[in-house]
């Protein structure tokens, strides 16, 4: 049995789940989210408990009962608390700033770069080096994370670029310059 699957999902109090055949609804105070299940999954609620089913333990229900439970959690969470996602900028002259909904980051190229919020997202600018990706989507928060760190990628030589919060880049040496040089 997949230990992730068998662990029941608590259900908060002002959280309404809808369970319409494959399609699972979850209504919160931050918003609604939907998903389809695979047919083979079941869910079903359990006085203030969802519980995430598999018919048997073949290969395909197996993966699908742990995945279905984590995505149906992760619906649960995101209409309570919302999912936030930190990025930092490195470098001289790199910074971010919040233009009405859009986001505006400067990384050195000849031109700023806008971003759009997708619906659900917002964006926070905490200082000019420190921005936040936030939504009820845990999905689309660290799809849109990675659409701004793809921007400018932090290099490894002098660490310049946008990377997460907490996010460790190996840096490399250099080029070490001539000992002997040629004669």
């Amino acid at each position: 049995m997949s230990r992730i699957g068998k662990s029941p999902i608590t259900v908060p109090g002002g959280v309404d789940v809808t369970i319409d055949g494959p399609a699972v609804t979850v209504k919160g105070p931050k918003g609604t989210l939907s998903r389809s299940i695979p047919g083979i999954i079941t869910v079903r609620k359990d006085d203030g408990v969802l519980v995430v089913e598999r018919p048997d333990d073949e290969r395909q229900s197996r993966s699908l009962h742990g995945l279905t439970r984590t995505l149906v959690n992760n619906m649960v969470v995101g209409v309570t608390d919302g999912y936030r996602k930190g990025l930092e900028i490195t470098g001289v002259g790199y910074r971010a700033q919040k233009v009405g909904e859009k986001l505006q980051l400067n990384l050195g190229y000849s031109h700023p770069i806008e971003i759009d919020p997708p619906d659900g997202i917002s964006f926070e600018v905490e200082n000019p080096t420190r921005l936040a990706v936030l939504g009820i989507d845990k999905e689309l928060v660290g799809h849109v994370a990675a659409r701004i760190r793809a921007t400018r990628k932090p290099e490894p030589y002098k660490g310049k670029g946008v990377r997460y919060a907490g996010e460790v880049v190996r840096r490399k040496a250099g080029k070490a310059g001539k000992i002997g040089g040629k004669k």
